[in-house]
């Protein structure tokens, strides 16, 4: 019970101090991150002015919980199809700022004198840069509708999964001791092999579920419901020998796919801040002010390195994918700092115990000093261009030029390669699936029917058991391994039907391929469940194929298995795709001009209220097209231009940066300067009718109530009280009457 009490009391400083500080930091415009690292400052041991922490090792499970929440919300807004969908800057620029960082980051520490480890984690550190300053700049800057942040965030999505990559790189590294061998290559193998199978299993499963018992969840069910899938995939990731932020993670990307993800990420917001806040608090916990002072050297280079140097080579990044200058020195110098996932990787690489206690201090001081320095870096991105444009060599400048337009071209995919992509993907997928199947029946399976069995008949009866039991289970996947849908059919037959002797040499290797990994996979079954090399084990494993093959017309599980999957898979998208044809179709058509769609909301205050959209003649006067009008729960799409423009109003517009800017400056102008108008405040009051009173005698249509905007509520006459009295009711000397209005002007009555 004392510990108890102890972890109250903690939580109580924990809770307090932050609420406090945050709200000095809210004032100040800065972010509540920073907020919740000075308030952990404060109550650590090493501040001695304010109380301390007693009880640390709760704190730090508290601490636990809030990255598992953090993940899980990360894993909501990421969403495994919005990697596919970022387009090439994106993962470009990432791949280059990671790769770049992590080699400059190791070389700092190792020219430090750092042990090769910590060298590694601290370039895994300086890689990740912070999507939750990043947000919170762009909003404060209001540059959310500019072009290049489009690049920034789908970045930071690239980002979200090396980070979850780099952590568990790490922590193989991190417990085998060493960077190269078979550890590592096994890690990233169940890794991926995890992560594919997950995404399947969650997708086939989970919007089904959501569909079929959508009537009976309720708030309360739902948020019972997503914290349960995500502490379970935690456990069942931690048993599986990763981390529990990969699980957290994995699950809420899953949970974001379905129609229920947005709700299910408002309704665990506000668990998230709570813990996410215990984390944080843990984070300025750790900061020793002694070894700030010590290390300010090690804090000025790497400041230094990532503020230049994440600036740098994001910038370059974003122009090897084919951008112009302008915005790849606008995105490069939005990603110029560290956050969230820095805290998240030193942790682990604390709690493994092969990070020096100093690193943590000066890993949160960079990240302090950085997230002050991001709106400033921001800004200096156009004045750098203007200034660095004019001193760069004529030609470079005309191969940039036509280097970043050829990103503009939509490239046509050969029928051959679109149909080696479909079997690519349904190899993976379906070799996947049937591995999983194999493993769930060897090591659970199998080996209980093993040993319930044992001693009531053969072995070679439980033997054969097993392995049809297994093979059985295995059956659709096997059939979505050797044949093929409708449309690879029409692919495969216009390739045949051009004439080229290769393609159909190639799609007669395709086949036998597909074969050969069908019988590969029921011989594997055979031989584990036989444990024998002999040929009888295969000529049966190649019987199966055989009559699996001739009889697939009547096995068309698989089918229907594949398209519950596709309908679930792009159930969300259609979701959102009725609610927002427009979208779908700008983002299609325009990834990478210039030109794209925002959302601008009409200020109250804004001189359109009120006006026809031709009187407005935005074409002319700001060289912008309304292509739908939000209001309510009305849309209006393509709207006329006898359409009126009103408060509130969400508008989507159709133009450059530059044009948007200058629509919306006036389209959610706030007047500040409009003198206040003076609120009055209404109140209930009573007063008894006396022989002097002005009303007496009068009915109520000849009292002046109405003209003086006061309500008579009821009249009490003795045991007698008229509610709402009408308009012929005649007050007496004595009558109480309540009465509601404003304050001075009930006095005129009383």
């Amino acid at each position: 019970m004392h510990e108890e009490i102890n972890l109250v009391q903690d939580l109580a400083l924990i809770f307090i101090s932050a609420g406090v500080i945050t709200l000095i930091f809210r004032a100040l415009k800065q972010p509540l991150v920073l907020g919740y690292i000075v308030a952990g400052f404060l109550i650590s041991p090493h501040f001695d002015l304010f109380p301390t922490i007693i009880a640390e090792e709760n704190v730090s499970e508290w601490a636990e919980i809030g990255v598992i929440f953090l993940l899980f919300a990360l894993g909501l807004e990421f969403s495994f199809k919005k990697l596919f969908k970022v387009g090439g800057p994106a993962v470009i620029t990432a791949i280059t700022e990671v790769i770049t960082m992590l080699c400059i980051g190791f070389f700092i520490g190792y020219l430090l004198g750092w042990t090769t480890l910590e060298s590694i984690f601290l370039g895994g550190m300086l890689a990740m840069s912070s999507t939750t300053i990043i947000i919170k700049a762009f909003e404060d800057l209001n540059l959310r509708n500019q072009k290049f942040t489009t690049i920034v965030f789908g970045t930071l999505i690239v980002e979200d999964i090396v980070g979850i990559l780099m952590m568990v790189m790490l922590s193989t590294v991190a417990i085998s001791q060493s960077v190269a061998g078979g550890d590592l290559i096994f890690s990233i193998v169940k890794l991926v092999f995890f992560l594919i199978l997950c995404f399947l299993i969650g997708i086939y499963v989970l919007p089904t579920f959501f569909r079929k018992f959508r009537k009976a969840i309720n708030d309360e069910t739902l948020l019972v419901i997503s914290i349960g899938l995500c502490f379970g995939l935690v456990a069942l990731a931690t048993h599986l020998g990763f981390s529990a932020a990969l699980g957290a993670f994995i699950m809420g990307s899953i949970l974001a796919e379905t129609i229920e993800g947005e709700h299910v990420e408002h309704l665990t917001k506000n668990i998230k801040d709570l813990f996410g806040a215990v984390f944080f608090v843990s984070v300025g916990m750790m900061v020793n002010p002694e070894a700030l002072v010590q290390y300010w050297l090690p804090i000025l280079i790497l400041t230094l390195a990532t503020l230049f140097g994440k600036s740098f080579f994001s910038s370059v990044g974003v122009l090897l994918s084919g951008q112009p200058l302008r915005v790849s020195l606008q995105s490069g110098f939005s990603l110029a700092q560290i956050g969230e996932f820095a805290f998240i990787i030193a942790t682990l690489g604390y709690s493994l115990g092969v990070m020096s206690d100093f690193i943590y201090p000066i890993i949160v001081t960079i990240s302090v000093i950085t997230t002050f320095t991001t709106p400033y870096f921001i800004r200096l991105a156009n004045p750098f261009h203007d200034w660095l444009e004019p001193k760069l060599p004529p030609k470079f400048k005309t191969f940039l030029d036509n280097y970043s337009s050829g990103g503009d071209f939509v490239k046509n995919e050969s029928d051959w390669k679109r149909l080696m992509k479909y079997y690519l993907t349904n190899i993976s997928i379906y070799s996947i699936l049937t591995i999983a199947v194999i493993l769930f029946f060897t090591y659970f399976v199998c080996p209980f029917i093993s040993k319930e069995l044992t001693g009531h008949i053969p072995d070679w009866l439980i033997n054969l058991i097993n392995t049809l039991l297994t093979i059985i289970v295995m059956i659709p996947f096997l059939m979505g391994l050797v044949t093929s849908n409708r449309k690879k059919k029409e692919l495969a037959n216009k390739l045949v039907a051009d004439g080229n002797k290769a393609n159909r040499r190639r799609l007669v290797v395709l086949f036998l391929f597909r074969i050969f990994l069908a019988t590969f996979f029921v011989t594997t079954v055979s031989f584990i469940n036989y444990k024998t090399t002999s040929g009888f084990v295969v000529i049966i494993s190649l019987a199966i194929i055989a009559f699996l093959f001739l009889a697939q017309k009547n096995f068309r599980s698989h089918w229907v298995m594949e398209d519950r999957f596709l309908s679930n898979l792009n159930q969300k998208e259609e979701h959102e795709r009725q609610k927002s044809p427009l979208r779908s179709s700008i983002n299609s058509q325009l990834p990478n001009s210039d030109i794209h769609f925002a959302k601008i909301i009409v200020s109250p205050d804004s001189p359109f209220i009120g006006k026809r959209i031709k009187e407005l003649d935005l074409r002319k006067n700001y060289n912008v097209n309304i292509i739908k009008i939000a209001r309510g729960h009305k849309e209006i799409y393509l709207p006329g231009g006898n359409e009126f423009v009103y408060p509130s109003d969400h508008l989507t517009a159709i133009g450059t940066d530059k044009q948007i800017s200058a629509f919306s400056q006036i389209v959610e102008i706030q007047d500040l300067d409009e003198p206040q108008i003076k609120k009055s405040e209404l109140e209930l009051s009573s007063f008894v009718v006396k022989e002097d009173s002005p009303i007496l005698g009068k009915s109520l249509s000849q009292s002046d109530f109405r003209d003086s905007d006061c309500l008579i509520i009821e009249v009490d006459r003795g045991k007698e009280a008229f509610i709402n009295p009408d308009l012929s009711f005649i007050f007496e000397e004595g009558d109480l009457v309540w009465i509601a209005g404003e304050k001075g002007k009930i006095q005129l009555f009383v």
